[in-house]
C-alpha cells in the first residue's frame, strides 16, 4: 500500500512540475481547471448529489466564472500591449482583494476544529449550503493558485506546492515514528500533534533554505518564515476540515481514482484550503521573493 501511494505520488508530481514549468498561462490555468472540476465532481457526491445532471450543474457554476476571470485577465493583457499601457494590466489585480473571504474562512475553520471539533461533526446544513461551501472553496483555490504563477511566477507555485508535500511527508513519517497525542480523533484519528510540529518543523526548514539560497534580508527572511509555517498549518486543518466532510458523508475516501490516494480530492484538500491564504501572504509581504 505504501508502495503504490509512493509510486503514484511520485506520477502526480512529475506532472505537476511539468505543469508549472512548461505550459503557458492560459494552458496552465486549464490544467488547474481541470483538477479542480475532478475535485468538484467528488464534493457533489460528499454533499448527496448523485445525479448525473445535478453534478454536471455544479460543474457549470465553477466553469462559468472560471471562463469569466481568465477572460478579463486576458482582454486587460492584450489591451495592456496594444495601448502600450502597463497600468492597464494591473486593474485585472482588483480580484486580488477576493482573497479575503477564503482566507477569513480557513482561519476561522482551523479555530473551529482545534477547539470543538465534535460540535462540527454534529452541524447539520442544507444541501444548498453545501453546494455555495463547495463552490465558494473550490474556485477561490483556482483563482489563486492560477494567479500567483501569472503574477509572482513558476517559483511561488513550485515553492508553494514543495512546501505542501514536504509537510505532508513530514507529518506522516513523524506521526508514524513520535505520534502519541491524537490532534483531533474523532475526525481523523491517523492526525497527531507530533506530526504536526514535524510538518511545522519541515515548513521553517523550507523557508531557512530559500532565505539563504536568495539571500533574504533578515525582515523579508522572517516575513516568508511566518508565511510558510502558517501555510503549513492551514493546509493541515484544510485536511482536517475535508476528512471532517468525508466522515459526515460516512465514506473514508473522496473517490477512487488516485491508487493509494483515494480521490483527486483527498490528494489536493490541503493546496485547495492553503492556496489562497499563501497568495495573500505574498500580497502582506508586499513584493514578489522570488524576484
Amino acid at each position: 500500500m505504501l508502495l503504490q501511494r509512493i509510486s503514484t505520488a511520485i506520477v502526480l508530481a512529475v506532472l505537476a512540475i511539468t505543469a508549472i514549468f512548461t505550459l503557458p498561462t492560459l494552458l496552465f490555468y486549464l490544467f488547474i481547471a481541470l483538477i479542480i472540476l475532478l475535485a468538484a465532481w467528488e464534493w457533489t457526491g460528499l454533499i448527496g448529489i448523485h445525479k448525473i445532471i445535478g453534478k454536471l450543474g455544479f460543474l457549470l457554476l465553477l466553469i462559468v466564472p472560471m471562463l469569466a476571470v481568465t477572460f478579463f485577465t486576458q482582454i486587460l493583457e492584450v489591451l495592456s500591449t496594444w495601448l502600450d499601457n502597463p497600468e492597464l494590466k494591473k486593474q485585472s489585480g482588483a480580484l486580488e482583494w477576493l482573497v479575503i473571504g477564503p482566507v477569513i474562512f480557513w482561519v476561522f475553520m482551523t479555530f473551529a476544529i482545534k477547539r470543538a471539533p465534535e460540535g462540527l461533526l454534529k452541524l447539520e446544513f442544507k444541501k444548498s449550503s453545501k453546494v455555495f461551501l463547495g463552490w465558494f472553496l473550490l474556485l477561490s483555490a483556482w483563482m489563486f493558485l492560477t494567479k500567483l504563477r501569472a503574477y509572482y511566477g513558476v517559483e511561488a507555485v513550485m515553492y508553494f506546492l514543495t512546501l505542501i508535500w514536504i509537510a505532508d511527508i513530514s507529518a506522516f513519517f513523524s506521526g508514524k515514528i513520535f505520534g502519541k497525542d491524537k490532534l483531533a480523533p474523532i475526525i481523523s484519528p491517523s492526525k497527531t500533534v507530533q506530526g504536526l510540529y514535524g510538518a511545522l518543523f519541515s515548513a521553517l526548514l523550507c523557508s531557512i533554505v530559500l532565505a539563504l539560497y536568495y539571500g533574504y534580508p533578515l525582515m523579508i527572511a522572517t516575513d516568508f518564515a511566518m508565511l510558510s509555517l502558517l501555510t503549513v498549518l492551514i493546509s493541515i486543518y484544510g485536511d482536517l476540515f475535508f476528512s471532517l466532510v468525508k466522515r459526515q458523508a460516512g465514506v473514508k475516501d473522496s473517490g477512487t481514482l488516485l491508487p493509494g490516494h483515494g480521490g483527486v480530492l483527498d490528494r489536493v484538500d490541503s493546496v485547495i484550503a492553503a492556496a489562497p491564504f499563501y497568495y495573500a501572504g505574498f500580497i502582506l509581504i508586499g513584493r514578489n521573493v522570488f524576484s
